[in-house]
């Protein structure tokens, strides 16, 4: 497979961290070196020939800075330590050496819009607002609201992201201190240059002198807020909070503050790609923030592919009603998008990403039902694989999606569940519903939905060893259960066999690199079908075109054809089924193909 050398794409300008292929660890579920039930560092160091095998470029780890964890890491009380579970400064560092040393890059989670309670800076902060405290306004405080009868209220009407209010009060300095997420993450104020800059050097420098390629910047539109505080719109009439994002994102220094940063990462030459919550919907927004010419970031995840499916977990007026059903029509409305943005936009360039941390696993999201056959989720996934792969933008992968992990299953009591936003939602609902056993029932149904806690669960390395899967030893109480489909979905078992999801995953990740100036690269294209829920489309290069059909469906289906489309002379390069008939224009459930055209 070969490609032909007049191929060229010069066009766009080609990238190392365009072309590689990004593996997501989330440290605590991948894997227990040392038997204590969560993951680790050293765990995750002996896994790297894994990684290497499956042929992944670049290694994003997840937040493992100590922390006292109440938002999984996401609360960092020093951004120079290391969680004490998962191992020292010294073991990040022979697993940023073993990386490379395996010609395989290392990126860190840039947690910086808000630090843990419990951060010195913090614990300063809040000790005392005189002007004698060099830290008192590192974070944002403000007096309460006295109402005609004398009681306190917080300063405005701001909600949190995990449903509780954005301000909290502080007995010791009288004043209550903003938090978009759990009062136990206070928000930095960026405002203050010494605060910006004891960030840059704690949270960045500290890690790039230290060899890391990169980062994957958390809430990367927060740091710049409206600081005159003013109330958000009531939308949610009889709530005393609102919904406040317009207020928090996309605050007016927020280009200011990320052209800091472009500085530093120009100094070291690393690649960056920021979580823009709240994605803005138009084009020259979102160019902004990426543009090679004036941008301060590579690339941004598109979380409107995030939330497809699962309208209740952000932004909907009730996190506790079941979300919209998945649409492939949105579904290939939004790839579409993204894909035009990079032809209309050559200096620009966006991510591939179907699973991570904050999301359902993807199979259970857009594939195959979880009651279907072994054999016909493991087709949904390799559906997914070859529409992923061969789209425009830098893949990334979320670990255990190339082995077809799965949602926590339904039966599961809510009390398994680890995740902030899932306790406070349960308790949300056992508070509405007041013992209406229906009525939490429904609620529960919801909450499971959009839980965060289906990606989190421990990555399944056999099925020989105990339901802890190789995760850690037996007899170990992992920190989080291993989901019930264990024995058939793991490593071990799909290594062993050429048919498996994982050996099409690195079959497609070897082609996409193979082939990078015709997938990666190349022109995009819809092709428009008479099937909604069956996704055709082109990639364009100098002297090659390939043309990808997959059927995001359980049921059979008709399109054009590869003949009525490509014409004559056209070569099958890859499918996911080859028991079914080969017919033209009829795709079985969850078939998928790709076809290629030489010029």
């Amino acid at each position: 497979m070969s490609l032909p050398k007049e191929e060229t794409s010069e066009h766009l300008d080609q990238k190392w961290w365009k072309e590689a292929t990004i593996y997501e660890i989330y440290p605590a579920s991948f894997k227990d070196s040392n038997a204590d039930g969560i993951g680790d560092i050293p765990g995750i160091i002996s896994k790297l020939d894994y990684l290497h095998d499956l042929g992944v470029d670049v290694i994003h780890i997840c937040p493992h800075y100590q922390s006292p964890q109440v938002d999984m890491g996401y609360d960092i009380s020093d951004y120079e330590k290391i969680h004490a579970p998962y191992g020292t400064v010294e073991d990040v560092q022979s697993l940023i050496d073993g990386a490379h040393a395996k010609e395989m890059k290392i990126i860190f989670d840039l947690v910086i819009n808000h630090s843990s309670n419990l951060h010195p800076w913090f614990l300063a902060s809040r000790s005392s607002k005189e002007k004698d405290n060099e830290k008192r306004d590192w974070y944002f405080w403000l007096p309460p609201k006295i109402d005609e009868q004398g009681n306190r209220h917080p300063p405005n009407n701001w909600r949190s992201h995990f449903s509780v209010p954005a301000w909290t009060w502080d007995e010791t300095r009288q004043e209550y201190y903003l938090h978009v997420y759990a009062p136990e993450m206070p928000d930095l104020n960026w405002e203050n240059e010494e605060t910006r800059n004891a960030i840059y050097n704690s949270s960045m420098i500290f890690w790039l002198d230290r060899g890391i390629d990169g980062f994957r910047i958390d809430t990367v539109n927060k740091y710049s807020k409206d600081i005159s505080f003013p109330d958000a719109k009531v939308t949610e009439p009889g709530e005393e909070t609102q919904p406040a994002a317009k207020h928090y994102n996309h605050g007016p220094r927020i280009h200011e503050f990320l052209g800091e940063m472009k500085g530093i990462f120009q100094r070291y030459g690393a690649m960056t790609v920021g979580e823009l919550s709240h994605l803005p919907r138009s084009e020259k927004s979102v160019l902004e923030f990426v543009s090679a010419d004036s941008g301060p970031l590579d690339m941004v995840f598109n979380l409107n592919i995030g939330s497809l499916g699962r309208g209740g977990s952000k932004g909907q007026k009730n996190e506790l009603a079941p979300p919209p059903p998945f649409e492939v029509e949105l579904f290939v409305k939004e790839m579409s998008r993204w894909q035009d943005f990079v032809s209309n936009n050559p200096d620009a360039w966006i991510t591939l990403y179907l699973e991570n941390h904050d999301s359902p696993r993807s199979i259970s999201r857009f594939g195959a039902t979880p009651d279907s056959s072994l054999d016909i989720q493991f087709r949904s996934g390799k559906m997914l694989a070859m529409a992923l792969a061969t789209l425009t933008g830098t893949l990334f992968l979320y670990q255990g999606q190339e082995i077809g992990m799965s949602n926590v299953p339904r039966l599961w009591p809510p009390e398994e569940l680890k995740d902030i936003r899932s306790k406070n939602l349960y308790e949300l609902a056992k508070e509405r519903c007041k013992g209406d056993e229906q009525c939490l029932e429904k609620a529960v149904d919801a909450l499971w939905e959009t839980a965060r806690d289906h990606a989190r669960l421990p990555m399944q390395w056999d099925g020989e060893h105990g339901p802890n899967s190789g995760f850690t030893s037996e007899g170990v109480v992992p920190w989080m259960r291993v989901n019930d489909d264990w024995e058939e979905k793991n490593v071990k078992n799909q290594k062993e066999d050429q048919d498996s999801l994982l050996e099409f995953w690195k079959l497609m990740i070897k082609l996409r690199r193979e082939y990078k100036n015709l997938f990666i690269y190349g022109g995009y294209e819809l092709v428009e079908t008479d099937e909604k829920e069956v996704f055709v489309f082109f990639k364009i290069g100098e002297r090659l075109k390939s043309l990808t059909v997959v059927n995001m469906s359980s049921e059979e289906k008709r399109w054009q054809g590869a003949k009525s489309t490509l014409g004559e002379n056209y070569e099958l390069l890859i499918r996911n089924v080859e028991s079914a008939r080969l017919e033209d224009d009829v795709l079985v459930a969850w078939e998928g193909r790709v076809y290629l055209k030489r010029f």
